[in-house]
Order: structure tokens, then sequence, then C-alpha cells
């Protein structure tokens, strides 16, 4: 994509910066202010930063190029999903259903409206609030089996673990993720040393790689302490 494009994107964007922190917090107040009404146990969001965004759209079109070919300044909200990207957490992984069943009774959630195009399945409705792809979970191969594939689409690809889900709230996209405290911890010092911009660097993965697994770990024992404690209060 050519520089001065790049450039109309990123001022576009800009305008429109407020408007979105706005929608953010109008979904978490409707929808997540209450945190046991949602099942969770904390969360918080963000708008994407301008250069981030400018650099997504970059690696987006350098991956799949028939995919965003059509992106430009006038339509990148349509492609790029996660301008308004919110995370929620679990204290345990196996409530992952709980916010699950709450976040799909709340949006209509119809195969027959999941976008595939992403510019002629959009929808200039701004008053159509509707889960937008199928809910999906990334998994680390190994892990215990907690998430039904009647439920939500199970995706087994390399470390990364989180839950996905993409709504139209307002007009715009409206990314959700959610994992647990610890999954959060570890993609936190992830994204601040490996991705997007050292994932060459060997080293650096080999050792997010080695906190992932004990992340993984301290999730497994969390399970396991709260089985404990609910077998001692049975007896």
């Amino acid at each position: 994509m050519e520089e001065k494009e790049l450039i109309l994107i990123s001022e576009e964007y800009k305008k429109i910066e407020g408007l979105l922190h706005d929608i953010g917090k109008d979904f978490i107040d409707e929808y997540l202010y209450d945190i046991d009404r949602a099942g969770i146990h904390s969360y918080r969001y963000r708008t994407k930063h301008p250069e981030h965004l400018i650099e997504k759209i970059q690696r987006k079109k350098q991956e799949n190029p028939e995919k965003f070919a059509g992106l430009d300044h006038t339509n990148y909200h349509k492609f790029i999903t996660d301008l308004i990207g919110i995370r929620v957490f679990f204290l345990y992984r196996e409530d992952w259903i709980h916010f699950h069943r709450y976040i799909t009774s709340q949006f209509e959630n119809n195969p027959d409206i999941y976008v595939v195009d992403r510019l002629n399945d959009f929808d200039d409705d701004i008053n159509h609030y509707y889960i937008a792809e199928r809910p999906k979970v990334y998994k680390r191969a190994g892990d215990s089996k907690i998430y039904d594939s009647k439920e939500i689409e199970v995706r087994s690809e390399g470390i990364y673990r989180s839950l996905h889900y993409i709504i139209k709230y307002k007009g715009y996209y409206v990314e959700i993720q959610g994992r647990t405290l610890f999954e959060e911890g570890w993609s936190e010092i992830d994204h601040d040393i490996v991705y997007p911009h050292n994932t060459d660097d060997e080293g650096l993965k080999d050792f997010s790689k080695l906190l992932n697994r004990l992340s993984g770990m301290a999730d497994e024992m969390s399970s396991y302490f709260r089985k404990m404690k609910e077998e001692r209060e049975n007896k």
C-alpha cells in the first residue's frame, strides 16, 4: 500500500478515535460493568493506537493480499475488527462458559449473518447489534479439555490461549478477548517483548514459551485448588 494512502487512513482514524473510545465505554457500561452478571473477574478496554493500526494493515496486506485488497481510508473499519478492544478476565479457566453463555444471550448470534466478505457483508445499520463471526477459542496443544466444540469453535494453534468474539455495536466492530489472569500476565509480557517486532528472535521466543507453560501450570493448579476446596466443603 502506498504511503499516501496509509497517511490518509491514519488521519481518518484520528478523527473517530474519540468516538470509538466512547463506544467502548458505552459497551462496558451496558454489558460488562456488572461483573457478576457477566460472569467475569474484571475487564479493561482500549482503542487501537494509530501507529499500531497502520502496522497491522501493512502486516495483514502482506500476509493476505487478496483478502485485504480493497482496504483503503474509506473502509478500513470494515476490515479491522479490533479498533475497539475489550479484554475480560477469569479467575479460573473453567469459568469461560459463564461469560460465553452470557454474551451470546445478549446479542443476535445467527450464523447466516456472520461476516465472510468484509465489504459486501458489512451491515451499515448502526442500530443492528450482533455477533459478526462465530465465537472461537485458541488453546495450546495439550491443554485440558474444558471447551465444548458445540458451544464454540475450538482451534489448537501453538501457544496462544484466548476466547475471541467480534460484535457489531453502534456501527463498529468490538473485539472481546477472554482469558485467565495468569494467561493475561503472559500475554502482556509476550506483547511487550516479542510480538510483533521480535518474532524472529529464537531466544526471546523460547523464554516466552517457558513463561506460557508456567502460566498454564498456574491455571491447572488454581483449578485443582478450587476442586480440593469444594471436595472438603462437600464432606
